[in-house]
């Protein structure tokens, strides 16, 4: 399997799979919280500890969303 197919595998489960679109939307919210942390030239003891938090539950997400993946791929094959 190639990039390209677990790319068009994450785009088909974001698009029909309730769960893995939430968890797509989680991430993203994440990421992009993340992102205006890492604009700021200095963060603040509370800001330092969301981001690192934050950086702990994308992860998760992350892996979560890896998952169903490739339960995804085990039940429908490579090539469906």
């Amino acid at each position: 399997m190639n990039a390209a197919d677990t790319q068009e595998i994450k785009t088909l489960l974001a698009n029909s799979h309730g769960g893995y679109r939430e968890l797509f939307q989680q991430h993203h919210e994440l990421d992009h919280r993340l992102h205006e942390l890492s604009e700021k030239h200095y963060l603040s003891t509370a800001e330092q500890l969301e981001e690192v938090s934050m950086k702990k539950r994308k992860l998760a997400l992350k892996d979560q969303m890896e998952r169903l993946a490739r339960e995804y791929l085990t039940t429908h094959g490579a090539t469906s």
